[in-house]
C-alpha cells in the first residue's frame, strides 16, 4: 500500500501486479509492472518493472522476476487475474485459475420462456395421502 497525503487526509492506495501493453500495432507484448491499483493499465505509470510477457511465444517463467513478485504479494500487493492465471498455469504460485472473463448477464426474455416450458411440460406432482394412525378400539 501506498501512503498518499493531501490537506491532512491520509489516502491508502493498493497496490497492483498487472501486465501493461507494450509493442506495436498487432504484435502485442507486455511489461509486468507494480503500479497503484487507481492507475489505468494504459496510462504509462507504474513504481517498478517486474519483467515481460510476449503473447507470440513460448514464455519462460526466467522473463519475470518471480521473488519480487512474491515479496511484493507478501506486502499486500494484489495480481491482475491474467497474471495470475499465468502464474498458477506455470506452477509459480499456488491455487486454481480464475475466470478473467467478464460475466453474461441471462436475458431476462429467454429465461421466463425457458421457466414456462419447463413448468409446461412437468405438471406438480400429486400429493400422497398421509398415513393416519388407526383410531383406538374402545371396548
Amino acid at each position: 500500500m501506498r501512503l498518499t497525503r493531501s490537506s491532512a487526509i491520509i489516502v491508502f492506495h493498493m497496490l497492483m501486479i498487472r501486465l501493461q501493453r507494450t509493442g506495436r500495432v498487432h504484435e502485442p507484448t507486455f511489461r509486468v509492472v507494480l503500479t497503484d491499483s487507481k492507475n489505468g493499465p494504459k496510462s504509462g505509470k507504474y513504481l517498478k518493472n517486474l519483467g515481460w510477457y510476449d503473447t507470440r511465444i513460448k514464455n519462460k517463467v526466467e522473463q519475470i522476476d518471480v521473488e519480487a513478485v512474491k515479496e511484493w504479494m507478501s506486502k499486500g500487493a494484489k495480481l491482475s487475474l491474467t497474471l495470475h492465471n499465468y502464474l498458477v498455469g506455470q506452477k509459480v504460485i499456488e491455487g486454481k485459475k480464475l475466470n478473467a472473463l467478464p460475466k453474461k448477464t441471462p436475458i431476462k426474455k429467454e429465461v421466463s420462456v425457458e421457466a414456462a416450458k419447463t413448468s409446461e411440460a412437468t405438471p406438480a406432482p400429486a400429493e400422497a395421502p398421509k398415513a393416519t394412525e388407526p383410531a383406538p378400539v374402545i371396548a
